[in-house]
């Protein structure tokens, strides 16, 4: 599903390898959880200082209401699973905008996909949110209006589903990772290239982990921490590695892997989230380091530090993470369903408040998706109800897409690039020239949006949606 590698899939990982908010036990960064009462998300711009040397103007932000503290980071929102959730969004932005749950099996009218699920929020306007969420994991919330721009510009945050069967860590860091694209005076530039948006996407010039520079979290010496990582970039495909601690694998997308496995380098794609039990070094002051591996040069995304005396943990001490559903898919029965990943040039985009960027360089099928528009293209498909389907993607461009699947999951099947694992996910990350089959069941009525998670490859036409009823 994911890339993830020990020495025998370096191979397939390298293939991408060539593509080119922080909760710790201290500090704690903003975070709030789910009461009776919705919790109120501000949408505004602020001018936050991102590049360490001046402030940038124009970034969106959420933030909490009645937040005491001025910290830019992006906020945390902490549910239970299967409690009911509420969250009202406050648009305090010049701009429309909406909120989008990704990776959550929720109610259609909830899923925050303008045109489809729900209208606009416009400026000044509220919008509430109820669900009660049926997994636990790492999820996230974006919003699904002009997203290349709201979404470049700061507007992301981490969801967090707990459940009391999981084990006990002895401390957790979530990281946001994402990039920002400045100038050198540390304002924003255009967020994105037309030549590089027909291509693999317009990378930013600042590297970010919670909107901050290789930032540096205390952890337990000695203890064990979960790690949460967010890949929130519009374009980038993170090649992680950690150096100075063991680091199991234990959840992507929000859901536990069948086995565990000991991180060797793992490729998380725009969209994807992956979860890590480390075990923390044991001498206080010893630094632990999470690098994006590049084709040439590693960069710093977060380190982390021990700190007091060893707790002498051990990722064997470590229960499993509490089960979600999973995807039964009968096989027997599926219904194909195919799905061709390419390039157009056909068809100009339609222009919308909250769609368009003005080109059409992508399609799925062979039909680029006109832009968040009042008159979508027909569903790619009609689904039925409980029925099992197989979604086989072919991808023949020379460009990786990160496919994500609105309101349901899927489990990669076949491909015939890699040896696939049997993950329950929500975002594929197809790899050039591959063809994957991915099991689904249509177990959520409504309009479920399918999409390429480099936005500007979803604003340019690889976006559908499919009909289930």
């Amino acid at each position: 599903m994911t890339l993830f590698t020990r020495r025998t899939m370096l191979k397939s990982a390298a293939v991408v390898g060539a593509y080119g908010a922080g909760l710790a036990v201290m500090p704690r960064l903003n975070q709030a959880r789910a009461a009776p009462e919705p919790i109120e998300i501000n949408a505004f711009t602020d001018a936050v200082m991102l590049d360490g040397k001046q402030q940038t103007r124009g970034v969106m932000r959420y933030a909490f209401s009645g937040q005491a503290s001025g910290d830019p980071q992006p906020p945390v929102l902490r549910a239970r699973r299967g409690e009911p959730f509420a969250a009202r969004l406050l648009n305090r932005l010049d701009e429309p905008t909406t909120l989008h749950w990704h990776g959550i099996r929720l109610p259609n009218s909830q899923d925050g996909v303008p045109f489809v699920t729900q209208p606009y929020v416009y400026p000044g306007d509220t919008y509430d949110y109820a669900f009660a969420p049926p997994d636990a994991g790492t999820f996230w919330y974006h919003p699904h209006c002009n997203t290349l721009t709201q979404m470049g510009q700061g507007l992301a945050g981490v969801l967090v589903v707990e459940d009391a069967r999981d084990p006990t860590f002895d401390g957790e860091v979530v990281l946001n990772l994402r990039d920002f694209r400045l100038g050198g005076d540390g304002q924003f530039i255009e967020q994105f290239k037309p030549r590089d948006a027909a291509k693999t996407g317009t990378f930013g010039t600042l590297r970010t982990a919670n909107w901050q520079r290789e930032p540096r979290y205390d952890v337990p010496a000695g203890g064990l921490v979960r790690l949460r990582i967010l890949a929130a970039d519009v374009t980038r495909l993170y090649n992680l590695r950690l150096s100075g601690a063991q680091a199991e694998i234990i959840a992507f997308d929000g859901h536990p892997v069948p086995q565990r496995m000991a991180l060797d380098m793992a490729v998380v794609a725009p969209g994807q989230r992956l979860d890590l039990a480390v075990r923390v070094a044991d001498a206080e002051g010893m630094e632990m380091v999470l690098e994006d591996i590049r084709p040439s040069t590693p960069k710093v995304v977060a380190r982390l530090r021990a700190v007091g005396s060893s707790l002498k943990r051990s990722l064997g001490d470590l229960g499993p993470l509490a089960e979600n559903a999973g995807v039964e898919a009968d096989l027997s029965s599926a219904t194909e369903i195919p799905l061709l990943l390419s390039a157009t040039a056909e068809n100009a985009a339609r222009d919308s408040i909250c769609g368009s960027i003005g080109y059409s360089f992508w399609a799925i099928n062979k039909i680029p998706y006109p832009g968040d528009t009042p008159d979508p293209t027909a569903p790619i498909a009609e689904l039925k109800l409980g029925k099992t389907y197989l979604l086989n993607l072919e991808n023949v461009t020379p460009h990786a897409h990160p496919i994500h699947l609105h309101g349901m999951n899927f489990k990669a099947i076949a491909s015939n690039k890699r040896a696939v694992q049997p993950l329950v996910s929500d975002t594929y990350l197809v790899l050039p020239d591959e063809k994957v089959q991915l099991a689904l069941v249509a177990d959520n009525p409504g309009d479920w949006v399918f999409h390429c998670h480099v936005i500007e490859h979803q604003k340019t036409g690889m976006t559908g949606y499919f009909r289930v009823s």
